[in-house]
């Protein structure tokens, strides 16, 4: 909700992040907070359990035969991890999108599948349809995955394996947050844009926001 508003002028703004839970749940009920769940828990058990870290693990076992510095070869396998774990996801992500920007109740909404009908009827499977917003996802996991295991698992090597298995589980804890963190941080623009090029635009019938960067230079002039 926060990454589709359009600065303080948006007549739908949420003040802060309490007023937008306290809004969501007076307007749209407690179910309003579980809107799109199905579309991400289907892309994590399709269609190999875990795409991004058997992905991971295949890119890597390929890097080896270049010859790459470790820590190189791990970041450059978290990208390739992000770029196919994207093209799976998208369309997932279009349709919950799409359900967590309806403002209307929980039970008032079409379900996942409808939705997915309902987008692929008006706008097909392309880079219109259920596949909008494609390079902004790209952008979203590629960079994700190259910095988290790239600053994970270099981080890793570099630390002192703790015998004590309760620090040893802190240590890769610690490390796993602050990667993630980090990933997070600089992959943010790549959501904010997928976001604004998925969820609904501020003039119907207008396509403002179209590619990944130009919403991202649209947003930086317009929002800082």
């Amino acid at each position: 909700r926060f990454q589709i508003q359009r600065g303080k002028t948006d007549p739908t703004s949420y003040k802060s992040l309490g007023d937008c839970f306290r809004t969501i749940f007076q307007r749209e009920g407690l179910l309003g907070f579980y809107k799109g769940i199905l579309p991400p828990i289907l892309a994590e058990i399709f269609p190999l359990l875990n795409l991004q870290f058997f992905t991971f693990e295949q890119y890597k076992k390929l890097l080896a035969y270049a010859s790459l510095p470790p820590g190189l070869a791990f970041a450059v396998a978290g990208l390739g991890s992000g770029l196919t774990e994207a093209v799976v996801v998208n369309p997932f992500e279009v349709v919950k999108v799409t359900l967590q920007t309806n403002r209307n109740a929980f039970t008032e909404q079409p379900s996942s599948f409808v939705q997915a009908q309902q987008i692929i009827k008006t706008n097909g499977l392309g880079l219109q349809g259920l596949n909008k917003g494609l390079t902004a996802t790209l952008g979203r996991h590629g960079v994700f995955n190259m910095v988290y295991f790239g600053f994970y698992f270099n981080v890793k090597n570099i630390l002192p394996v703790n015998k004590d298995p309760n620090l040893e589980f802190l240590r890769k804890f610690g490390i796993g947050l602050v990667s993630g963190t980090i990933a997070s941080i600089i992959n943010i623009p790549f959501d904010v844009a997928k976001s604004r090029i998925q969820g609904p635009q501020p003039v119907p019938g207008e396509i403002k926001y179209r590619t990944c960067f130009k919403t991202m230079a649209t947003v930086y002039k317009e929002e800082g």
